[in-house]
């Protein structure tokens, strides 16, 4: 990293999100023992460093090394994630008649999603608490990535996914040596199994929210767009939510960096797609009270989206409702229209979790929540080759 700065100095502690509490970075730690609610991350942001210091470093995740939890970069696990392009969809959006229309390509990172931004950065901590042995319930791709970090980093890795999950995904994860264990259902099912499998705590696991470290692997995203766009933040983010962590990581990114002082408000709009047959934000913010008694998922080709009971439900309700956003669903034959229209007109195959956030903006302009002068971003997190 050079001398400029201490990269030791900017990781504090972690805190819970619901009552605040704090527990120093060195424990080996899943959620909050107080609350059981995700665990934080926090720096110390009167120790900025300017982003002009980014000018000279690497284009890898890694660059933002001081907003990252791992301290020292001896521990740093990591095939060359971050840094995805910002791909101008300019014969999209002269057709429908938007004057900025861009995509986050994050299927250009390593295994084909953005799930390799958080897994580097929970490998690599792992490594740094000396764990070696990491369990995951996953979709798909969150497995494919673990596997292929945990064989770099030689830790023992056993992913739980459902058993409709197409066989790439499984094959993916046992061509990097993990033990791969299917079961029946969704993912909400996957972690039940992960949880008697580690009934002894012999290893940890790293399900979405429930260790503080994926979510800052992911919020590097937030960086990238600022950095990207030349510091001037869309109007509009449209982010396909299933655990949500890229939602909520991208938000405490621009928090971070309003602090840090290198963007100004106003922040995008932050808009969660769903597919309809599993869309547990839009129930949570149509009744809060009673969703979860009410709420009937159903298997959906967004694999990735297809999350039930989302642990950080309440850090997903919080950004949308700061950034002033909603939560918007969209049919599986959209999902499909879409994927096939993107890769006609712009020569991008996109993920059923990508394609949804196009198809989400047809409903969104209707309602007036987009304008087409709008500056909007799409994020695709995710290779539609694996999904073939």
């Amino acid at each position: 990293m050079g001398k400029q700065q201490d990269p030791y100095s900017l990781v504090t502690v972690l805190r819970c999100s619901n009552c605040n509490r704090s527990y120093p970075v060195s424990e080996v730690i899943n959620d909050s023992p107080c609350c059981h609610q995700p665990l934080l991350v926090e720096y110390d942001l009167q120790k900025a460093f300017s982003k002009e210091e980014l000018i000279k470093r690497e284009n890898n995740l890694w660059r933002y090394f001081e907003m990252l939890p791992v301290k020292d970069p001896v521990n740093i696990i990591s095939l060359g994630e971050g840094f995805t392009p910002i791909l101008p969809l300019k014969k999209l959006s002269d057709k429908y008649g938007y004057s900025s229309l861009l995509m986050k390509d994050e299927s250009q990172n390593p295994t084909g999603s953005f799930k390799a931004r958080g897994i580097s950065v929970a490998v690599s901590k792992a490594k740094e608490l000396g764990i070696k042995k990491l369990i995951i319930p996953t979709a798909g791709n969150a497995g494919g990535a673990l596997a292929a970090y945990c064989a770099k980093a030689d830790m023992e890795c056993i992913v739980i996914m459902p058993e409709h999950t197409p066989d790439i995904f499984k094959k993916e994860c046992e061509l990097y040596g993990a033990k791969v264990i299917t079961v029946k259902g969704l993912i909400n099912d996957c972690a039940k199994k992960a949880n008697e499998i580690n009934e002894k705590n012999e290893y940890f696991n790293i399900s979405t929210l429930k260790e503080p470290y994926r979510l800052e692997g992911k919020k590097i995203m937030g960086y990238e767009i600022a950095e990207q766009l030349n510091w001037q933040l869309p109007d509009v983010i449209v982010y396909p939510a299933g655990g949500g962590t890229g939602l909520i990581g991208i938000w405490k990114a621009f928090d971070e960096m309003l602090k840090l002082g290198w963007i100004k408000n106003p922040f995008p709009k932050m808009i969660a797609v769903q597919p309809e047959n599993c869309a547990p934000i839009k129930a949570a913010l149509n009744d809060p009270d009673n969703w979860e008694k009410n709420f009937v998922p159903s298997p959906t080709i967004a694999h990735g989206l297809a999350v039930p009971f989302p642990f950080g439900m309440n850090l997903i309700k919080k950004a949308i409702a700061e950034s002033n956003g909603e939560a918007v669903t969209v049919t599986e034959k959209e999902i499909k229209d879409g994927i096939d229209e993107i890769a006609k007109t712009e020569g991008i195959f996109v993920s059923p979790e990508g394609s949804a956030t196009w198809k989400a903006l047809a409903y969104l302009k209707q309602k007036g929540t987009i304008k087409d002068e709008d500056n909007i971003l799409l994020l695709n997190t995710a290779s539609g080759y694996k999904y073939m």
